[in-house]
């Protein structure tokens, strides 16, 4: 297991995003040991307003040590406006191998719960079982847009392996709990060579499957007929998701005209 070497104090946690998707969040780490290379958006905003130096800054998070204190009091002013809590947009709660972040995710959500209010989670970590002994409004997600190890370790090289996301994902499902699966940033052939069915085929047991492609990267961009592309794909997971029953949202700029 990893240790945090560093402790970081904020003056608020709980905000509005203005992701589609999204109701309120927190970031109770700064930084991520994922170190995705998609590239990553929250990487790209925090280094450009000099939050964190370069990638390797980056890579080691920073808890933020006033967490619980400041949802103490935040949660009593704010709690009448919030649908839910999505934990996190800029980092991840769960993240591989670092057991303060998870004990500091489960505290969180915890109080958030005992305070009435929902929580939904989407991580490239582990999805701890004891998950299942919270709310069971919340919703619990991973990110998976391959099943193949080696793009993984590529494009992630420090999230946890595909299979170990999924199984974590599936004991949740079979406890009960709401799931879902973000399969964003989906890679462009010129990426990696897959069928996307059989990456539908593994989530099909899961309540919604959130679509999207990849932003911020030349190497997607440079697929000559990447518009096409994300408009098929788009179209396979909505006929997917219809024939199963499965909840879905295909995320904005994902499908185009030519």
């Amino acid at each position: 297991m990893a240790e945090i070497e560093d402790y970081i104090q904020r003056k608020s946690m709980l905000y509005k995003t203005g992701v589609e998707y999204g109701d309120y969040t927190m970031n109770f780490v700064q930084g991520c040991s994922h170190g995705c290379k998609f590239p990553c958006y929250a990487y790209l905003q925090k280094k450009r307003f000099g939050q964190v130096k370069d990638y390797e800054d980056w890579c080691k998070p920073k808890l933020v040590s006033n967490t619980l204190e400041l949802l103490d009091k935040e949660i009593p002013r704010l709690k009448g406006k919030i649908e839910s809590v999505q934990l996190c947009f800029s980092t991840d709660p769960f993240m591989y191998g670092y057991d303060e972040v998870e004990d500091m995710a489960l505290k969180s959500i915890k109080k958030l719960n005992d305070a009435g209010i929902k929580c939904t989670v989407l991580t490239k970590g582990i999805l701890p079982v004891s998950l299942a002994s919270l709310a069971k409004e919340n919703e619990y997600g991973i990110t998976l847009v391959s099943l193949k190890e080696s793009y993984r370790e590529r494009m992630e090289p420090g999230a946890a392996p595909y299979q170990e996301r999924l199984k974590s994902l599936l004991k949740l499902h079979e406890a009960g709990c709401k799931t879902w699966v973000s399969i964003e940033p989906y890679p462009t052939p010129n990426m990696i060579e897959q069928d996307l069915s059989e990456l539908l085929e593994a989530v099909s047991f899961t309540d919604r499957i959130i679509f999207g492609r990849t932003n911020y990267s030349k190497e997607a961009s440079s697929f000559k007929k990447h518009k096409d592309f994300y408009n098929e794909k788009a179209v396979e997971v909505i006929r997917f998701c219809e024939m199963r029953g499965i909840q879905y949202h295909i995320k904005e700029k994902t499908i185009t005209e030519n």
